[in-house]
């Protein structure tokens, strides 16, 4: 039996400044979107791919992307469902970032070009019991029963 892979990385512009919460332990959420662009039949089509950042990491992105800028994304894909405001089914699908790398120049943005990635979660200070940064996204979706903003 093959084992399982997830991982994504994507290069895109931030099509508005990102967005950022705080869930009820306490840890930073930051949301934006990144349009992607690809060549098909001759012509260019734009994907718009919605990106989570946690954590430090999501201060750096909340405090460093801005609407426009360049930047590249890598981690996994996550697919959840949930129940909107009228009880509907719905999914959400969206890229759970590890690693941000802003492609701008200062001149052109405001990046630095840096590369940002979460921090380790046991060096975080993450309580006893938690297994890691995926876990502990999906359980504070769970616990906080958010819903896409």
């Amino acid at each position: 039996m093959a084992g399982s892979f997830n991982r994504i990385t994507l290069v895109g512009n931030l099509t508005r400044d990102p967005e950022i919460r705080y869930v009820g332990s306490g840890a930073a959420v930051t949301k934006f979107t990144l349009a992607v662009n690809r060549r098909s039949k001759q012509q260019e089509e734009t994907d718009y791919v919605d990106c989570v950042a946690w954590d430090k990491l999501a201060e750096t992105c909340n405090t460093y992307l801005k609407k426009g800028m360049s930047c590249l994304v890598d981690g996994r894909l996550s697919i959840r469902s949930y129940d909107d405001k009228d009880g509907n089914k719905r999914k959400a699908t969206e890229v759970v970032v590890n690693t941000m790398q802003m492609l701008d120049r200062p001149n052109r943005g405001g990046g630095d070009g840096g590369t940002y990635e979460r921090a380790p979660r046991a060096a975080a200070g993450e309580p006893a019991g938690s297994t890691g940064g995926s876990d502990h996204y999906d359980s504070a979706l769970d616990a906080e029963e958010e819903i896409p903003f």
